[in-house]
């Protein structure tokens, strides 16, 4: 018999986010996630996504033992951003039997029509401004730094409850002496070209990280507004995620593109976490966990491209070309192994062609599915 029940004090968050551990044990490309982040995340009051919108936790249990998780998400800011009535699912993870998941959608799907929503997508963990897509192809090796990973018959378990495709992203992967080198050659006319126009490139001033996080905040909502299902983050929202990459941040890897003063584009590279976190058992911090976070960060050799944009009316002048090519320039400067760049959406010529162009191999899909409900 199957069980489904609601996640509603400390013990049941606990479970809800350890059982990924458990899951995924004998799989060689599991992350797991730091507890204390996931615990935040999940916590109403830690994280500013409750300030305006809701979740609700569920767990599936059989013979006492779970077996699947899911969280439905009532996100009230995209709903006012497009005038919809959508709901999400994130958090999934279930073993790989059908009556299961579909408990666990059943459940998740009643607290979304009770809210008066109806159309689920997902997954996202809250939104696409976090974690998010199915992966659908590409499962030889561990995810990079904040992506997502599943096990392969996912697709199979969402497509029979009724799901069907939204939109795929894709991400790209560099490696070592195998990207185009071109890029580097002609960033640099192309960023003399930029000047006569008052435009320079420089990087992040982590000195005055408060005032840079403001104006790269101001640029994040207006260069994404058109990304698939873009909400614009909130002050908090963005600052407690600027916070989190802070710790991780190499300022070589964040690149602003500026006109008098303005910003009016900017490029973040992350060091892959997940070399370490890979390592680090239930990702708990004590008592190893932060002695192997702190010892083997400088030996990090990959990265992940994670944001690019430029403003409308400063598309198509040689910015973004000039944005990878001082990530690239960089990238070559500390011998790092490899990169990736990720997501981007499927359709998106305007972003992939660049991407191939300069050496970029596509190497892994993920899938945004809905469901009417």
């Amino acid at each position: 018999m199957i069980e489904v029940v609601k996640v509603s004090d400390k013990k049941g968050l606990k479970a809800f986010i350890d059982f990924p551990h458990a899951l995924y044990a004998q799989d060689v490309n599991y992350v797991p996630e730091l507890f204390i982040a996931q615990r935040d995340l999940l916590s109403p009051g830690k994280h500013p996504f409750y300030e305006h919108s809701q979740i609700q936790l569920f767990l599936a249990y059989q013979n006492k033992e779970i077996v699947g998780r899911i969280a439905a998400i009532n996100n009230t800011n995209h709903n006012k951003t497009y005038e919809v009535t959508d709901g999400f699912f994130g958090f999934f993870d279930c073993i790989n039997d059908q009556e299961v998941a579909g408990q666990l959608f059943n459940a998740a799907e009643a607290w979304l029509k009770a809210k008066g929503l109806t159309k689920v997508l997902g997954p996202a963990n809250f939104s696409t401004n976090e974690v998010c897509g199915l992966l659908i192809d590409g499962f030889d090796g561990p995810p990079v730094a904040m992506m997502p990973y599943n096990a392969p018959y996912y697709l199979n378990l969402l497509e029979a409850i009724g799901f069907k495709k939204n939109v795929d992203l894709r991400a790209y992967r560099y490696t070592a002496g195998n990207y185009s080198e071109r890029s580097v050659r002609l960033m640099e006319g192309i960023e003399e070209r930029l000047k006569r126009n008052d435009i320079t490139l420089r990087t992040i001033n982590l000195k005055n990280f408060a005032a840079e996080s403001a104006a790269i905040r101001e640029v994040y909502n207006k260069a994404w507004d058109k990304n698939l299902g873009f909400v614009p983050m909130t002050d908090k929202e963005f600052d407690y995620t600027a916070k989190d990459l802070k710790m991780v941040l190499d300022p070589e890897f964040c690149i602003l593109a500026e006109q008098h003063g303005k910003i009016v584009g900017f490029a973040l590279a992350i060091p892959d976490i997940n070399q370490i976190l890979i390592k680090i058992k239930r990702g708990r911090l004590l008592p190893t966990g932060l002695f192997k976070l702190l010892l083997n960060k400088k030996k990090i050799d990959g990265i992940r491209i994670l944001l690019l944009g430029v403003v409308d009316g400063y598309r198509k002048m040689g910015i973004e070309a000039c944005l990878y090519g001082r990530i690239i320039k960089h990238f070559k400067a500390r011998n790092m192994k490899y990169a990736e760049a990720s997501w981007t959406l499927d359709h998106n010529d305007m972003i992939n062609k660049p991407i191939e162009d300069i050496g970029g191999q596509l190497y892994r899909k993920y899938r945004i599915l809905e469901k009417a409900i």
